[in-house]
This record gives structure tokens, C-alpha cells and sequence, in this order.
């Protein structure tokens, strides 16, 4: 934000929502209305991908709005930005049927106790009424929805409203501000109902306010205005209001609003638990040429480029630069006031959703979001491979909902985020920002074989040179073993058939022949019993029964009816309740069980659905839950058990292996 000329605070205001709900343009209309502009601005198509952070001057007040990513996608964006704000604006549509898809930010906000506002857009497309809207949005809340306007309708469009706690009217002005009117006749019983319905919610919360109306007293402005005030910004309601971003209608009045209703950063501070004079991490970037940059909210009091600032690790370090933050342009500055966002620059080590200064906790946990979309990438050029390896490293460190993972079984760098534009856009700007680019193909799904028939054979290595020759002999059985029991070696020789010093050696070539079985997958499950051999008292040696022990073992298993195994998960599936019943026919389309399903805790009107479903069906699992969701499940998953693979599908798997094979 630019320097501050007077000695005010800055307070920090997230705008959140739905994709689609117009929560870019409102941002984009708030900064223009506090400007002396219009307040119109047209919702844009398309989502926007991470937090951006604007500045704002209203009536002396100074602002940042912090307009977070609406897409469930990137949601792992807000995560550590929003314990630091002092209020939230929830921007939805006036939709009555999409009021569900508000309930993902409303539960976030209510988990961190953080004082939250609704603002209805598009009222100007509205077609039902506002009260239909709200009985349908009430349920996502735990707190009341408390209307502070209602609509003025000219036919089958709004115009205007009626501010219940001024009791005053507005007639929207193309371009203009609104102009105050009387209000209508026609809607003075519904004001008089609407108003002392908005008063009863208040006075839920206010037993002097109560017995006033119980005893037929209209409260003073000045009461209902500090209800409204102290029960916003302690939680207890969530005030309602309503406009048009396009045509720039209530953007102006909500602006107003704020400037009463949102409180001072040490209500954010006493939250985060900070103690003293600090700052709070609220993201991580890595900007080119700036390096590591940290954008934190400033706490306590102003910072200035010369201080101290305690790190979460306990250390003392000065930032190497602090910035102002106005959209994608940062500024140099010597000091900032408090409540601020700024980036502090060269500030290692720092991490999102630390806490620098006296904190009673040095970091604060973000949500757990578990990656539901894997890709396994690999640079076009092998010289790109070290850069990879550092870019991931930072877009991991800037992207919590991101993970990057060496499958050690397959050999394939995977990338696993929150769904598929997710990665899409890590992928965006790996190569924008990095100017590295990768190929891209679905994960390999890590198939084993295992064995169904016992097998006995001799491996014998025998070759002769110039000099010392080669020569190892051994005698194995090998079993199946019951399922995750794992590898077993048995030593039943006797007699000093083979010396003691080279029996390990066998061992280990059994195991090696396992890396790849008969079909072309690791082998698992097997006991392998050494019975028998022969050595040679000059050309035996480690290297001559470690190749015998391979041998065996590579002729055994081809006897021992080999059969692939298949990696099987337990998912978790969260969901609205109405696409249950979709859900459960999609994990049975795709060779899933469905284990049982009971109300997901803390989430009315959602299911939790547990299911058994075959690694290889989850790739594009999570395109299909969210097409029938309306790109609201999510799930959580871990591996489970093996089981036997036959069929169609198993003989696909095989001949890809085989494929693979040839082709390594």
C-alpha cells in the first residue's frame, strides 16, 4: 500500500466467494468507489488463481482488500491469509440454488472466528425475492443472517433499497451515486416488518434492546447502530447486503458500512495470539529478481525497514527490504503503519503462517487439504533437470496446497495439487516464472505381482575365463506368502554346502530378481527357503551366488503362476448431501465399494461417503465428483491394502508393462 501520510492504521478486509460470484469486481469496484469513482465494473470471465492485495483511501480510512481465489482448486491460497484479517466480505449470487457454494468459505471463516459480511451481487439479474434468498443461504451460517437493506422493485427489477437502520430510501443513479428518495408507500408495512425483524436478531444478542421491544420502545438509531457495529465484529451475525457491481449499485453504501463495522487490527492481533509488536505471514512469493518475498500484516505497531523483527525459529534478523503492496506493483518504503500488508524482503527463514514477534505460537497450521490430482512430469530438456528441481522447490514453498513427490516404484517425478486447473497452473507458471517446461502424463499406477503356486529350482552361475573362474550353485524354494506379509528368507543349509560368508549373497539375488517379476511388476509376498548348493573352493565367490540366486529366483517365479496386484485406497469423499446418491454410482462404475456413509461433522447438509476404490481409477476421479457437485467434493485417500488383479483389466496392465519394457 503507498505510504500513509497521516498516523491512521490500515485494516485488512478479505473478499471471498464462489467463482463466478463477481468477487474481482467488487474488489475492483470498492477501489474504484473509494476513489470518486463510479463503482461499475463488469464481472470477468474466468477465476482468478491466487491472492492479490489492493490499497484503498475511503473517507480518510485506509484499506487493504485481499481478494482471494474462489475456485475450490486454489482455496489452499486463503488458507493462511485469512486468520490475519479483520474482517471478510462474502460475495454471492442471487441465485437461491447456488447458495451452497458459499458454504466452503463460510465454514472457514466460522472456524476462525473471523467476523464476516454478505454481499449479495448481480441484484440487477435478481428474478426472486431476497427474503427466498436468505432462507436458502441461513442453513451455511451458524450465526444470523441479518438483512440490512431491502430491495425497492420497479416491476421485475430492483432500483433501489431501503437502509433499515437509517430507515432511509435510495434510488440507484446510472453512474452516479445513489440518490435518496422517501420511501415508497407500497413498502412501508414491509420496512416496519423487515426493520423489527432485523432489530429482533440483534436483540438476541442485547437484553437491554430486548426489553425495549418487549415493552413496545423503539430503540434510537444510535442503539441500533452500535448493535449492528459490536455484533458484527464479535461474530454473533453476519449483516447482509446487496447490489450490483456492473452498474456499481450499493457499492458505495457498502463501502460506508465497512468503515463502521470492521474492526481495528488488535482484534486480528489477540486472535493470532500475538503479544507484542510484530507481523503476520500471510504468503510467500518469488519474485524474479526481489528474490524471496514475504507478505505480512503489520501488528502491534508501525515497522520500520531498520527494525528487529524475532523469527519463528527464535532468531533475530532485520528484513534486507520492506515493501508496499498495491496489486502486482511493489514499492520501496521506509516504514509501515500498523495494520498494514507489506512484503518484507530476504527474510529467511520465513514460511506462510508464521508469526514474527512475541506470539504464544510461532506458526499457525493451516487447514490439512489433501492433493486429490497427480501428474508425473519430466523436463523436455535433460538440462533443465537441476533448475526443476529449485522451481518446485519455491512453487511448493509459495503453494500449500501443492506437494511434489519421487514415486520411488515407478521412477516418475509427480505433481499433486487440489484438481486439475490447479496444476494446470502450476504448470502456467513453472515455465512463465522458471522458463522451465516439462512434458506431462497421467502417474503410473504402482501394480506388484505376487505368486499363487510353490515352485523348487536349482539356479546355477558357471562360467569359465583366463584365471579364476565363476562358480555358484544354489537349491531354493520359494512359496506364496499370505497378502502384506511381505519377503521371508529361510537359511535351512546344512552340511556347509555353501559357506556361511556368501548365503547373503543368495539373498540379495533372490531380491534382485524381484524388482521385476514375470508380468514386469515388483514381486511381493514370497518366502524363499535356501535348501541346498554347491560351491567351488577357488572360484566361487559374493558375486558367483548372488547370480545363482537370481537365477533361481527368475526361473521360480515364472512357475509359480505369477498374478498382479493392484494398489487399493480408502477414500474419503465430502460432499453435499444431494450428490450423495451420484456419488455412490460413480465409485461403482469405476470398480469401487462403497463402504458407508454418515453426515460430515460440522458440515450441515453434507455427507462424508466412505469407499474402497482401485488406485488406478482416482486420477480424473475428482473431474467427475465435482461435475456432479458443482465443483464442491473433495476427499482424502490412503493406500490400503493389495488385491488380486484378473481379467481385461489385468491383461491391459500386463501388456503395458511388457510395452515398457521393450521400450526401456
Amino acid at each position: 500500500m503507498p505510504e500513509s501520510k497521516s498516523a491512521n492504521i490500515v485494516r485488512a478486509i478479505a473478499v471471498v466467494g464462489p467463482t463466478g460470484a463477481g468477487k474481482t469486481a467488487l474488489t475492483q469496484a470498492l477501489a474504484s468507489a473509494a476513489s470518486g469513482g463510479s463503482g461499475a465494473v463488469p464481472t470477468a470471465a474466468g477465476q482468478s488463481t491466487e491472492t492479490t492485495f489492493t490499497a484503498i483511501d475511503f473517507m480518510g480510512d485506509h484499506y487493504a482488500l485481499i481478494d482471494t481465489p474462489g475456485a475450490i482448486d486454489f482455496l489452499a491460497d486463503a488458507d493462511t491469509v485469512l486468520p490475519g484479517v479483520d474482517l471478510a466480505i462474502v460475495v454471492a449470487d442471487p441465485d437461491p440454488e447456488k447458495a451452497l457454494l458459499l458454504q466452503p468459505f463460510m465454514h472457514a471463516l466460522e472456524v476462525q472466528n473471523i467476523p464476516r459480511a454478505l454481499f449479495i451481487n448481480k441484484i440487477d439479474q435478481a428474478r426472486g425475492r431476497i427474503r427466498d434468498l436468505l432462507e436458502a443461504l441461513q442453513p451455511i451460517s451458524s450465526v444470523p443472517l441479518v438483512a440490512r437493506q431491502i430491495p425497492i422493485w420497479e416491476g421485475e427489477k430492483v432500483g433501489g433499497f431501503v437502509d433499515l437502520a437509517l430507515e432511509r430510501a435510495y434510488h440507484y443513479e446510472q453512474g452516479k451515486p445513489s440518490k435518496i428518495i422517501d420511501i415508497p408507500k407500497d413498502l412501508a408495512e414491509r420496512e416496519t416488518e423487515a426493520r423489527f425483524h432485523m432489530l429482533e436478531q440483534l436483540a438476541d444478542f442485547d437484553d437491554a434492546l430486548m426489553e425495549k421491544l418487549l415493552s413496545d420502545v423503539t430503540p434510537d438509531r444510535d442503539t441500533v447502530f452500535a448493535d449492528l457495529v459490536r455484533e458484527t465484529r464479535e461474530g454473533l451475525i453476519a449483516p447482509v447486503f446487496f447490489g450490483s457491481t456492473a452498474q456499481g449499485h450499493g457499492v458505495r453504501r457498502l463501502l460506508k458500512a465497512l468503515r463502521h463495522d470492521t474492526p481495528q487490527p488488535k482484534f486480528a492481533a489477540d486472535r493470532l495470539g500475538l503479544m507484542g509488536a510484530g507481523a503476520y505471514v500471510m504468503k510467500i512469493s518469488h519474485a524474479g529478481q526481489a528474490g524471496k518475498l514475504a507478505y505480512a500484516r503489520v501488528l502491534g505497531k508501525a515497522m520500520s525497514d531498520a527494525d528487529t523483527i524475532t523469527l519463528s525459529n527464535g532468531a533475530s534478523a532485520r528484513p534486507g527490504a520492506l515493501f508496499s503492496v498495491n496489486g502486482a506493483q511493489t514499492k520501496k518504503v521506509s516504514s509501515a503503519p500498523e495494520g498494514d500488508v507489506v512484503a518484507l524482503g530476504k527474510l529467511d527463514p520465513v514460511a506462510a503462517g508464521d508469526l514474527l514477534g512475541p506470539a504464544k505460537k510461532s506458526h499457525l497450521d493451516a487447514p490439512k487439504r489433501y492433493p486429490v490430482y497427480q501428474l508425473a512430469i519430466a523436463t523436455k530438456d535433460r538440462k533443465d533437470d537441476v533448475r526443476l528441481s529449485g522451481a518446485l522447490q519455491k512453487l511448493v514453498e509459495e503453494d500449500a496446497g501443492l506437494q511434489v513427490l519421487h514415486d520411488q516404484t515407478t521412477h516418475e517425478i509427480l505433481l499433486l495439487g487440489q484438481g486439475e486447473p490447479h496444476l494446470r497452473a502450476v504448470l502456467d507458471r513453472l515455465k512463465k516464472r522458471f522458463n522451465v517446461d516439462v512434458s506431462t502424463a497421467r502417474p503410473s499406477t504402482p501394480y506388484k505381482e505376487t505368486i499363487r503356486k510353490s515352485a523348487e529350482k536349482r539356479g546355477r552361475h558357471k562360467k569359465q575365463t583366463g584365471g579364476h573362474g565363476q562358480f555358484g550353485d544354489c537349491v531354493i524354494q520359494v512359496k506364496p506368502q499370505a497378502r502384506g506379509k511381505g519377503f521371508e528368507f529361510v537359511d535351512k543349509i546344512t552340511g556347509g554346502a555353501i559357506p556361511r560368508q556368501w548365503i547373503p549373497a543368495v539373498e540379495s539375488g533372490v531380491q534382485d530378481a524381484m524388482t521385476k517379476g514375470p508380468i514386469g511388476f515388483p514381486v511381493v509376498d514370497v518366502s524363499v527357503t535356501l535348501i541346498d548348493g554347491s560351491y567351488h573352493a577357488v572360484d566361487s565367490s559374493e558375486h558367483s551366488f548372488h547370480a545363482a540366486g537370481r537365477i533361481g529366483m527368475h526361473e521360480a517365479l515364472a512357475e509359480c503362476d505369477p498374478v498382479i496386484l493392484e494398489p487399493v485406497e480408502k477414500l474419503s469423499i465430502y460432499t453435499p448431501s444431494t450428490g450423495t446418491p451420484k456419488i455412490n454410482s460413480a465409485v461403482s462404475s469405476r470398480n469401487g465399494q462403497i463402504l458407508g456413509f454418515e453426515p460430515r461433522e460440522g458440515w450441515p447438509g453434507w455427507d462424508r461417503v466412505d469407499c474402497y476404490l482401485p488406485h488406478a481409477e482416482r486420477q480424473d476421479f475428482i473431474i467427475e465428483l465435482r461435475s456432479v457437485t458443482q465443483g464442491l467434493a473433495t476427499f482424502e485417500a490412503q493406500f490400503d491394502h493389495m488385491v488380486e488383479m484378473s481379467g481385461r483389466r489385468a491383461e491391459d496392465a500386463a501388456k503395458k508393462a511388457q510395452h515398457n519394457g521393450a521400450s526401456a
